[in-house]
């Protein structure tokens, strides 16, 4: 792998994707700037790959250094890139060895942009990107947040480890192809907790990596993504997506409710409380007293998914959203984890279903994920083992073939 380093100040962060990339086993070499070497020295880029650093062309010209680099890479990645670099790159200068090795690379290259939000937004930047991704480079949407002083917004690098996650999904052979843009994308993740006091609650294992690797995806394919999120691992913020907080499922179904008939595309991954607690105490219930409860009485939760689909028949939502559901299931005497997602997808009445086999702890909190994708009617399509974003891609794979046919 060739990591490109250009001159901002986010530069200090290239050091944890050096440091997560070498860990999963890759060979790494670091190809900075000048303007780089600035924020972060050549010795910190050659102790953490165990490589040289070299920034220009006429280094080391005996091994044709500003060729070979480029031909010998699997994957090149630049974080962070700077407005001059993105003109530079869509220009097609190599006037350094950063430039030039783009230029000879035919493996996939990713950028990650970081710089303030006027230059992001600057139509000369739009441009660029626009020329980059026509080429078939990958320029990821940066994150939003605080940059240099005291500013805030569009243009903050991307958590190191998001950086990563999405490189690795270009070399396992994902694209990712601007076919939602403009398209409105609803998402949910994460469990939903129903409070039995205000210590307590009634809740489940979903980590919620799953729907926020949806919201990742589909922000990077263009969408305009809104995540509706539960309880999740305190995971960074999908890039470009707007984040709303919530708890229980009654909030959820509020939530969703608000903004379905302004969605183009509405994927319901949380996982949502079936139950709550018919009364909800308000203090402690202390243990070895009068109010320690000897049960919990439970009242039904909204079928939100379901609603969805009765809200669409009846026109409160246009016919031509996209609903897809989610199916966590076990197998028992009666059924088969299929099976039972067969019914369900009836039952419901959504576009599409992910089923999960989610016995004995395969898929809660962990960072892969399978499964099978399954229509209304009842055919169905493996989904093999693979990473929560190489599952959202095909997810959403999917999902741009239903909306093309319609």
């Amino acid at each position: 792998m060739v990591l490109g380093v250009a001159g901002g100040i986010a530069a200090y962060k290239s050091c944890h994707i050096v440091r997560g990339f070498t860990e999963r086993g890759h060979a790494v070499r670091v190809v900075p700037t000048e303007s780089a070497l600035n924020f972060v020295g050549a010795a910190t880029f050659e102790a953490l790959s165990g490589q040289p650093v070299a920034t220009g062309v006429f280094d080391r010209v005996h091994r044709v250094q500003h060729v070979r680099v480029g031909q010998e890479a699997d994957l090149v990645v630049i974080a962070p890139a700077t407005a001059d670099l993105l003109a530079r790159l869509a220009t097609g200068r190599a006037d350094d060895l950063l430039t030039a090795t783009c230029l000879v690379a035919t493996c996939p290259v990713v950028v990650a942009p970081a710089m303030h939000t006027e230059m992001w937004n600057h139509p000369a930047t739009r441009a660029n990107v626009a020329t980059l991704r026509e080429r078939g480079v990958t320029v990821l949407e940066p994150a939003h947040g605080r940059l240099t002083g005291a500013d805030s917004g569009a243009g903050r690098l991307p958590d190191p480890e998001q950086i990563i996650a999405l490189s690795l999904l270009r070399l396992a052979g994902r694209e990712l192809p601007q076919d939602l843009s403009g398209r409105r994308v609803l998402i949910t993740a994460g469990g939903t907790r129903e409070n039995i006091d205000p210590v307590r609650y009634l809740g489940n294992r979903s980590s919620g990596r799953q729907g926020f690797a949806l919201a990742e995806v589909a922000a990077q394919r263009g969408a305009e993504v809104t995540l509706i999120a539960g309880a999740t691992d305190e995971l960074p913020a999908p890039c470009g997506a707007e984040v709303i907080r919530i708890s229980s499922a009654r909030e959820l179904a509020g939530e969703v409710t608000a903004r379905a008939a302004e969605q183009d595309v509405i994927i319901m991954a949380a996982a949502v409380a079936d139950y709550r607690p018919t009364v909800t105490a308000p203090a402690k219930l202390k243990k070895n007293s009068e109010s320690a409860p000897t049960a919990v009485e439970l009242t039904e939760n909204p079928d939100i998914l379901a609603g969805l689909t009765a809200a669409r028949r009846d026109g409160r939502i246009p016919a031509d959203t996209v609903i897809v559901g989610f199916a966590a299931e076990t197998g028992d005497e009666r059924a088969s984890v299929l099976d039972h997602a067969l019914r369900k997808v009836r039952r419901k009445g959504c576009d599409l279903l992910m089923c999960n086999d989610v016995s004995s702890g395969k898929v809660f909190g962990r960072n892969r994920n399978r499964g099978w994708l399954i229509s209304p009617d009842g055919s169905s399509t493996e989904v093999p083992d693979g990473t929560k974003l190489e599952v959202a891609s095909l997810i959403l794979d999917s999902v741009v073939r239903i909306t093309t046919e319609r």
